[in-house]
């Protein structure tokens, strides 16, 4: 049953990414439709990155870390204990944003200049004033964090996976007529309007689930809320680590021939998507549950439950963009100044960043292992192995592979992370997850299968580079479809239990 919730969950966040995903595109288009490629809009740009780095840093990374694991042990003592915690942890972190926002109005000009030294004043000086403006975004997108982590908690997946969506609709919606009215300043005003409804539509839910999240004073002798702040310094200190891969990217790949930079960035453009869809998703599903069963002896088997869905779904994912990534390099960036040379390196590059979604994914669902267990130092010792790894592997492969050395490096350090985070667990739990050898077999048989069955595709319908782009779309989801379809044959007819899991957890949300 336990396998089945968790893959309910991760389903449910996949639909809510997906459409989140699709929104998001929507608002670049709307975006690119009155500001082009302009300086009016690179300003906007460098301050939104601002904003928006220290969103993920402090309040959806750190914080649902930190929150997740504390309040889920919380609610086994009782929902109004639960609920009285997750309002002092409120109070807490609404001082802790307003400071933080308030520092950053402060220091918007240094920002500016660390973010955009080259700006000239006109474009600096508007960049200033946006980043004064979109500030207040870490504040509202913090409350959001944390009722997102409320909500997921109490096994409310589907709501906060949509919350991106309604916050890209709030600024597809009100961006017209703020453009209109403020210029440029209107998409700020439009950012804004877009964290409040992120956070608005998880309060509602919250509310409508028996959580209303309001201030309530703070206890500080509270061991449970005392456990909570200790462990966010550690957990910022460790997601900030991530940041830094791809400033390595950039500062090596400025010493390589030109366009290194762009390339590598085209790559992780289309690594986000299934990045997205598959592995946060399946990694945000799990932590409330490794988290309420830290304590017991199904810790283990829950982690490699979730280990083997991610593998489950992430192999195949990897197999077929690495077999076609050519062909679908082609179709979404291939025209204008976009030349046959970016189109080969974009693949090499994209083929090459593929090979680590694997590790990634393994590595980031033993992250929320190690959040589970409250073990922040080790959490930041493996942050610090992958950084450090991928810096040496970049300096080393950099000169012999040129810009695909910079692809390969995060990809073996991500595949090395996962192993080095398991190790830590094993030595709280004495043990590793299971892992059966013949789980391993039946997986490579059906990605030999699905594999195959792309080459012969390939084979017998190469891709026309210049067919019309409808024709050019159908060739990439027909080879969508058929690997998709020969991976599943083969999966079901290997009799995989996570064709069990799905079929459960469908059956639950039907029942439900």
């Amino acid at each position: 049953m336990e396998p089945a919730r968790m893959v309910r969950h991760a389903l449910l966040m996949m639909v809510g990414t997906c459409l989140s995903r699709v929104l998001g595109l929507a608002r670049e288009m709307v975006t690119a439709a009155f500001f082009g490629a302009s300086g009016q809009l690179d300003a906007f740009n460098v301050a939104y990155t601002g904003a928006n780095l220290a969103r993920q840093l402090l309040a959806e990374g750190a914080l649902s870390a930190a929150f997740v694991p504390v309040f889920s042990r919380t609610l086994a003592d009782g929902l109004p204990r639960a609920i009285s915690l997750a309002r002092q942890a409120l109070t807490v972190l609404i001082v802790a944003s307003l400071g933080v926002t308030m520092l950053g109005i402060a220091a918007a000009p240094l920002l500016t200049f660390v973010m955009a030294p080259g700006f000239d004043v006109p474009t600096a000086a508007l960049a200033t004033h946006l980043t004064r403006w979109l500030f207040p975004f870490l504040f509202i997108i913090s409350l959001a964090a944390l009722a997102m982590g409320v909500l997921n908690s109490m096994g409310s997946f589907f709501v906060p996976a949509l919350a991106p969506a309604f916050s890209n609709l709030a600024f597809i919606v009100s961006a017209p007529f703020l453009v209109g009215r403020f210029g440029v300043l209107g998409l700020a005003f439009s950012v804004l309007a877009g964290g409040f409804a992120h956070f608005f539509s998880q309060w509602l839910w919250g509310r409508r689930l028996g959580v209303t999240l309001l201030p309530e004073r703070p206890d500080l002798s509270d061991p449970s809320l005392r456990r909570m702040m200790a462990l966010f310094l550690p957990y910022a200190a460790g997601l900030s680590l991530n940041q830094i891969n791809p400033v390595i990217s950039r500062m090596l790949g400025s010493f390589l021939e030109e366009g290194s930079i762009s390339v590598l960035n085209y790559a992780n453009r289309v690594i986000q998507l299934p990045l997205g869809l598959f592995v946060i998703a399946v990694s945000q599903a799990v932590l409330p549950q490794l988290s309420r069963a830290a304590a017991h002896e199904d810790f283990l088997s829950t982690l490699g439950d979730a280990l083997r869905f991610a593998l489950f779904i992430v192999l195949p994912a990897s197999l077929g963009l690495a077999v076609i990534a050519g062909p679908f390099v082609h179709l979404l960036f291939v025209r204008g100044a976009f030349g046959t040379w970016a189109w080969e390196a974009t693949e090499a590059a994209l083929v090459l960043s593929v090979l680590g979604l694997p590790g990634m994914a393994c590595s980031t669902v033993v992250m929320r292992g190690l959040y589970a267990l409250s073990m922040p130092r080790e959490a930041f010792k493996t942050t610090l192995f992958s950084v450090a790894c991928t810096a040496a592997l970049s300096c080393a492969l950099m000169f012999p592979m040129g810009y695909r050395g910079l692809a390969l490096a995060p990809s073996v350090a991500f595949t090395l992370a996962g192993p080095l985070g398991l190790l830590y667990i094993r030595r709280k739990t004495a043990t590793f997850p299971s892992f059966p050898l013949r789980w391993i077999i039946k997986s490579a048989l059906a990605l030999a299968a699905m594999g195959t069955a792309l080459i012969l595709f390939r084979a017998s319908f190469p891709y026309d580079a210049g067919a019309s782009a409808a024709l050019r779309t159908l060739w990439c989801l027909g080879a969508v479809l058929l690997g998709g379809s020969v991976y599943a044959a083969a999966t079901l007819s290997l009799r995989f239990d996570e064709w069990r899991w799905i079929k459960t957890a469908i059956a639950q949300k039907r029942t439900k």
